[in-house]
């Protein structure tokens, strides 16, 4: 009878390591070319000559994407799995890379907005499904820690992006080089990612990753049961996690987009030195996730979150209000600030909703469309301003952030409730 037993409860307590690290990979991945796609931005104004604003129209287009499709992609969830959803969004991510390729051979700036699109598609349903499938393998009470580890994947892919970025795109171009040359620089990195992104679609499509059906609280709501009358936007700390999701995302790509240019102002001499200092930027976000991680088991998420976003304010004020080298670390230290922000945001923006969490994920998905308008509005300011004084945008934000940690995100109902 004891021989027996052992499976038994064995089986009552899964062992999520291996799910949990290939989802862990897919965070590298979205990580990497949601950055990489940053560095379009003043790639994208050397080719068109274009101002601040209208190069951030490719932030926008992809940031758009999660507008657009976070919603239908929680409904993809439910009807095919996390899973295919997975492999399904990484053939997306896909078809987007190559279509840089005619992108920067016609050198048509539409083209490349599309192609952005529809890597932000992918990307928006890569994240749409990993997020909430990483939250909910094991305790919820742990969730904020498991997300927190996972982005720190992310911040890695984040960090290598802006140096091949450097490497291979933000090139110096000579005053002699035509804007074909230039544009042309994009079409190598994208073809190796498309093949990347092809083979890892298939391996994911052949690994064995749980059902989410197995854990039993956050099983979606079957057809007639009550719960499915509620609306998703009667959960107040649900809706104001997605205001701070789409406040964090726009501050965190507004400063990175703008951050190449910003630097040169502040007395950088090359888009290379430039581009290593937004590394460090996302690098900040890499070790703050690290230790985040073990910080979360002493300190509650709410408290924390509330401590960053405070932080982050403060050296965004530094940076306003000095010059130089002073200015420049000031906005490279808030990416270890920007750190653990998205991960406990959605975790606390999910906490309690049970068979609603895939639609509190699609609403707080749909959020990241922030990274669309905050950084756009930024560049606006920038070119009516100066950029120093259009960081009162962040600052804004910031202060947001740290309110929704230590006050707006406490349930004022859960599913129960």
């Amino acid at each position: 009878m004891a021989t027996r037993s052992t499976p038994a409860a064995a089986s009552t307590t899964p062992n999520y390591t291996g799910p949990f690290i290939t989802v862990a990979v897919l965070f590298f991945i979205f990580g990497f070319i949601t950055n990489l796609n940053m560095a379009l931005v003043p790639h994208l104004r050397n080719i068109f000559t274009l101002p601040y604003a209208w190069a951030m129209l490719a932030e926008s287009a992809f940031f758009l994407a999660y507008f657009v499709f976070s919603s239908p992609t929680s409904k993809l969830i439910e009807m095919i799995g996390y899973k295919r959803t997975m492999v399904v969004s990484l053939f997306i991510q896909v078809l987007g890379c190559l279509l840089f390729v005619p992108a920067a051979k016609m050198v048509s700036f539409p083209l490349f907005l599309t192609a952005v699109f529809i890597v932000g598609a992918g990307v928006t349903a890569l994240q749409t499904a990993a997020n909430p499938y990483v939250a909910i393998l094991g305790p919820e009470h742990s969730a904020p820690v498991r997300l927190t580890l996972a982005q720190a994947l992310n911040s890695l892919g984040g960090t290598i992006a802006p140096l091949v970025a450097g490497a291979y795109i933000l090139t110096d171009p000579a005053s002699t080089a035509t804007k074909a040359a230039v544009a042309d620089t994009v079409r190598g990195p994208y073809i190796a990612i498309a093949a990347g992104l092809l083979i890892l679609g298939v391996a994911v499509a052949f690994m064995h990753l749980p059902h989410i059906s197995q854990t039993q609280e956050f099983r979606p709501a079957k057809e007639g049961d009550p719960i499915l009358g509620r609306s998703i936007w009667s959960y107040r700390h649900t809706v104001l996690g997605a205001v701070g999701i789409f406040l964090y995302v726009g501050v965190e790509v507004g400063l990175a987009s703008i951050a190449v240019n910003y630097f040169k102002t502040q007395g950088v001499d090359s888009a290379k030195t430039a581009s290593f200092l937004v590394s460090l930027y996302w690098g900040g976000a890499l070790i703050g996730r690290l230790l985040g991680s073990w910080v979360l088991t002493k300190i509650k998420s709410g408290r924390l979150l509330g401590g960053f976003g405070f932080a982050a304010a403060l050296f965004v004020l530094i940076s306003m209000v000095s010059s130089g080298q002073v200015a420049i670390w000031a906005i490279v230290i808030c990416g270890f600030f920007n750190s653990i922000m998205f991960p406990n945001i959605f975790a606390l923006g999910i906490k309690g909703l049970g068979p609603m969490t895939s639609k509190g994920s699609g609403l707080i998905m749909t959020a990241v469309v922030g990274g669309a308008i905050v950084p756009l509005a930024l560049g606006a300011a920038a070119d009516k301003f100066g950029i120093q004084h259009a960081f009162v945008i962040p600052l804004i934000c910031y202060l947001f952030i740290a309110y929704y940690g230590l006050w707006g995100s406490k349930p004022a109902r859960t599913v129960t409730a």
